[in-house]
């Protein structure tokens, strides 16, 4: 087996694990690598791309659907890790052992069946490949590479030396104790080379034998530590290595689980083959078998840092070991969300909201759970009342949004906005933008009176204008009243939408005082010309100035909202149902693209002698 890991080896990622890359990238960082450990992701849900950072520098990491593509596109990469669920990891595994250029396999999930787990490792061996795993945490070549979350925190692969090579090879049955055996060695020695936790289960796909083999080859590692455990005979296979002279470099060797003697019945531990089915699986006869092939074993688990230390002092001082070139690793920049999460730094919002928060487990409105308001039998009234004026409105407020909302919904197709939109449809767009046509449409000529209307009558009365004052003042400006006149209806003919909207208004408001100011105008400008009365438009905006002051707010408030364009927005709302209404309408009829005729256009082009 060559080395399997160098500081220009490259990976596929399969699954989207992007904590784990970016934890990959960091101990790239600090151990001076000058390429990323990651060529790309497969993820089977969806191809793209993914931002991660190298070191403070943001990098694209690509995203293809399929391992195969994958690996076409990054014939380099010669690793993958396997990230795929127990359901789906037997078949990704076989999926990468059939490409050429992956030859080495970490499989990270528990529970492959094990009958599975004995055809992945068949055909590893056939094909002459590597399969770390399955159930593993990974391991790390020290300053080189690093599988998936194998070593722990920046500040533990740190302390525990894993951004440079140091002199052991590491090879151990547990992941949970691997970490505390980079701890140990770091300690007692110069540093793990290579640590590989080949995983708990009954059949993993490489063995402690093999990896200690492995680093028998590799001439930077100087003595082996293993960990085994109860269960299984694996072990047996280094006793026989041990005797055959297979393995030549010192080998520390404990095997966890000899407190099992102390229980009446057989124990069970976390891993799938942490059990002894007879007196050779237990920790107790491998370690006595270890230590008499020739393996330096200590009295507990407690001894593995004195023996480590004995055998390293003693090789350090016959010069076996190398000199390791020690290097302060760099500081990984801290992630922006973690400095502001700790209230490190400060920083300026973007954005302000007052009236929405999403970050919890549920979106509030208001400040109001939404299952608060579901449960409690809220109207969309009452969720405009908080998400525009950010009040608990009472019924009579919320019935009369709706009943707003209710009569401006739609005033048939040839009004400018559901005539654009039905023009858009059936030039075959999609809804939202015939939608977008459509309600690109209201103004000043279309809608835009309601704010018009609220605005001008609001500071008429307020100035204490009287009606013929106001009329006046208005001629002198040359502008004309909004919310006054409509083509159709007049005083003879008034307009229902108007009667339903006053009569509500007049039965269930406190007040109605800008909507009686409005109706003293309407006397004036009606005596004039019967058509001039006050439209839908102008009772609308009216009565909503008397919604707001009748709720509690101010008049400053209210002129804020005015401005900010709160009473059009009803309109607004409102008239997109009918909007909507036209475009499905014209969809479901399958009309034609819609063209002018001729005869409804007046040609009326320049004269020769005009050009």
């Amino acid at each position: 087996m060559k080395q399997l890991f160098s500081k220009e080896t490259q990976s596929i990622i399969y699954g989207k694990q992007l904590k784990a890359v970016q934890r990959m990238l960091d101990f790239d960082y600090i151990s001076q690598r000058k390429i990323s450990s990651i060529a790309c992701i497969v993820d089977p849900n969806g191809s793209g791309i993914e931002t991660v950072f190298f070191g403070s520098e943001e990098i694209i990491i690509p995203v293809y659907n399929t391992i195969s593509d994958a690996a076409k596109h990054h014939p380099d990469a010669t690793v993958m890790i396997n990230f795929a669920s127990y359901r789906s990891a037997f078949e990704t595994t076989v999926q990468a052992l059939d490409i050429s250029t992956i030859e080495l396999i970490a499989v990270i999930a528990e529970g492959i069946p094990e009958r599975k787990e004995r055809i992945m490792r068949t055909l590893a061996k056939e094909k002459e490949k590597i399969i770390i795993g399955p159930a593993t945490v990974g391991g790390i070549a020290a300053g080189k590479f690093r599988i998936g979350n194998a070593g722990g925190s920046v500040e533990n692969l740190i302390a525990s030396k894993l951004y440079r090579s140091g002199s052991v090879g590491l090879v151990t049955k547990s992941g949970g104790m691997l970490n505390e055996m980079f701890n140990i060695i770091a300690r007692a020695a110069d540093g793990i080379n290579e640590g590989i936790a080949i995983g708990g289960d009954r059949y993993p796909c490489s063995s402690l034998i093999d990896h200690l083999l492995h680093h028998e080859e590799n001439e930077e590692i100087k003595f082996h530590v293993m960990l085994g455990e109860v269960g299984g005979k694996e072990e047996y296979k280094v006793v026989e290595a041990l005797r055959n002279g297979k393995i030549k470099k010192p080998l520390i060797a404990w095997v966890t689980g000899t407190c099992a003697k102390i229980f009446p019945t057989e124990v069970q531990f976390g891993h799938a083959g942490a059990r002894a089915g007879g007196e050779k699986e237990t920790a107790d006869a491998k370690n006595i078998a270890l230590k008499e092939a020739g393996a330096i074993v200590p009295d507990s688990f407690d001894g593995l840092f004195e023996k480590t230390k004995e055998v390293y002092n003693n090789l350090k001082s016959r010069s076996i070991t190398s000199k390791i070139k020690e290097f302060t690793p760099p500081d990984i920049p801290i992630d922006y969300k973690k400095v502001i999460k700790e209230g490190i730094i400060r920083h300026h919002k973007e954005f302000i909201t007052t009236i929405s928060d999403d970050r919890g487990e549920e979106v509030k409105y208001a400040g109001i759970p939404l299952s608060q308001i579901i449960e409690e039998g809220k109207s969309i009234g009452d969720i405009i009342g908080l998400l525009w004026l950010k009040k608990k409105l009472p019924e009579y407020a919320t019935k009369f949004i709706e009943l707003v909302i209710e009569i401006v919904a739609d005033h048939g197709p040839c009004v400018s906005g559901a005539h654009n939109a039905i023009v858009a449809a059936r030039a075959g767009k999609d809804l939202v933008s015939s939608l977008a046509s459509g309600m690109l449409t209201i103004g000043p000529r279309f809608g835009g009176a309601i704010d018009g209307a609220g605005h001008y009558f609001k500071w008429a009365k307020d100035n204490e204008l009287t009606p013929k004052k106001f009329v006046d003042e208005m001629k002198k400006k040359n502008t004309p009243i909004p919310g006054i006149g409509h083509r159709v209806k007049s005083i003879r003919n008034p307009d229902k939408r108007v009667e339903l909207l006053k009569n509500y208004a007049k039965t269930y408001f406190p007040k109605t005082e800008y909507l009686d100011y409005a109706l003293e105008v309407e006397k004036i400008t009606t005596a004039k010309k019967e058509n001039l009365i006050l439209n839908v438009d102008g009772c609308t905006g009216v009565l909503l100035v008397d919604l707001m002051k009748s709720i509690g707010f101010s008049n400053e408030e209210i002129e804020k909202r005015i401005n900010a364009g709160v009473l059009n927005a009803f309109f607004v709302l409102g008239r997109s149902i009918g909007i909507i209404g036209h475009i499905i309408d014209q969809k479901l009829l399958e009309t034609k693209l819609y063209r002018t005729p001729y005869e409804d256009v007046l040609y009326t082009l320049p004269k020769k002698e005009e050009l």
